[in-house]
């Protein structure tokens, strides 16, 4: 069953590993197939050097696990609820990668400082509030999804394919999985770029909105004028 998807998404889950965004077995990758509702993520605890696409945990948008080989992610929640809420995207990506989780564990958004930002992220990444010991009690990793969205009531999710939890570590989006990896790539990097600036200039201002405005149009949206037409 959607073998072609659990291949896809077991790529991206090795793609983590390759672009040094991951350790152990920290994080995981997901892939949605719109057409039936189900989802492949990586299978609980299993290393990525061992995994293989016909380990890929099916679960439906309830949650309910389709086929009975491999318990899902324990961030499986969180994936269905931006799932659930945003039909436009395809993947999900949560990883716990050095420089995003320094901002996420001091409680900061990274703000937008310049161009390469400001290429594919409209604006700051923000940084989610600190879920309550009830929210933890009861259903940590669902919470954890709606406190993403409540940064999202308007804003396009594509617009802003990331995000960091608070003391956690960031989830990205995007078309499809091996999309949304890339996004936690740019992530990564963009957090370590702003480190940096800020440390050589603790006084920097922000990318002015016209400069952000030109950079993300013409790489996103109707008016986008990047790379070649087919």
């Amino acid at each position: 069953m959607l073998e072609q998807l659990k291949r896809e998404v077991w790529k991206a889950n090795l793609n983590l590993v390759k672009r040094h965004l991951v350790i152990l077995t920290f994080g995981n990758a997901s892939g949605i197939d719109r057409k039936t509702g189900l989802v492949v993520i990586k299978p609980s605890g299993v290393p990525y050097h061992l995994l293989k696409p016909n380990q890929m945990s099916i679960v439906d948008l309830s949650g309910k696990l389709v086929e009975k080989k491999y318990k899902p992610s324990m961030d499986t929640p969180t994936h269905l609820a931006l799932y659930r809420a945003w039909p436009e995207i395809g993947g999900v990506c949560h990883t716990h990668s050095r420089y995003a989780v320094a901002f996420s564990q001091a409680g900061l958004p990274i703000p937008c400082l310049g161009t390469t930002q400001g290429d594919h992220f409209y604006g700051a990444i923000p940084v989610t509030r600190m879920l309550t010991k009830a929210e933890v009690k009861t259903d940590y990793e669902k919470n954890t999804g709606k406190a993403i969205l409540k940064h999202f009531d308007r804003i396009n999710p594509l617009d802003l394919p990331g995000i960091l939890v608070m003391k956690h570590g960031p989830f990205t989006w995007g078309k499809d999985a091996m999309d949304a990896v890339s996004h936690s790539l740019l992530l990564e990097e963009i957090a370590k770029t702003a480190l940096a600036t800020i440390l050589l200039n603790p006084k920097t201002a922000g990318l002015p909105k016209y400069i952000l405005d030109a950079h993300f149009r013409r790489k996103h949206g109707d008016q986008a004028r990047y790379g070649q037409k087919h």
